[in-house]
């Protein structure tokens, strides 16, 4: 739900630069969906939390896992304060901040594909460990 949200924010921001109409209530549905994303992404990180706590330490999955988190508590971190300067827009939405939402998206990306290793390559959440142990071996040397 919080990439839904944070994407659809970011077409209502460059909506509101390019229609000629109400710019006011496309800004002002951007900000809502910043806020919608930024309470999914706090419920995604309980749940998140706990698959970190199941993943062996010092194994290549866990190392994923924690860049991850990070990435995701970044963007998270970076709406949310998106989301504060943005209190009656009453026009367009500023440029700088539609440049914040493209960079958060842009890393939002970079966690994507890191949450998909987690779930494809290591299996994390979606099968035994013993499936899909290389992420699991702390010796495995094989490649990313």
């Amino acid at each position: 739900m919080p990439i839904g949200a944070w994407v659809a924010s970011f077409v209502f921001d460059i909506g509101s630069r390019l229609v000629s109409g109400d710019a006011a209530a496309l800004a002002t549905g951007s900000r809502w969906l910043i806020a919608i994303g930024v309470l999914g992404a706090a419920a995604a990180a309980l749940v998140g939390f706990l698959d970190l706590f199941a993943i062996p330490t010092g194994t290549r999955a866990f190392r994923t896992a924690l860049v991850h988190v990070g990435l995701n508590l970044t963007v998270t971190v970076a709406y949310l304060v998106n989301f504060l300067l943005r209190p009656g827009q009453h026009g367009p939405v500023p440029t700088g901040l539609i440049i914040m939402s493209a960079v958060s998206i842009a890393v939002l990306g970079v966690s994507g594909y890191l949450g998909g290793k987690l779930a494809f390559q290591y299996g994390v959440r979606v099968a035994n460990e013993d499936t899909q142990s290389a992420g699991f071996d702390p010796t495995t040397t094989a490649k990313d």
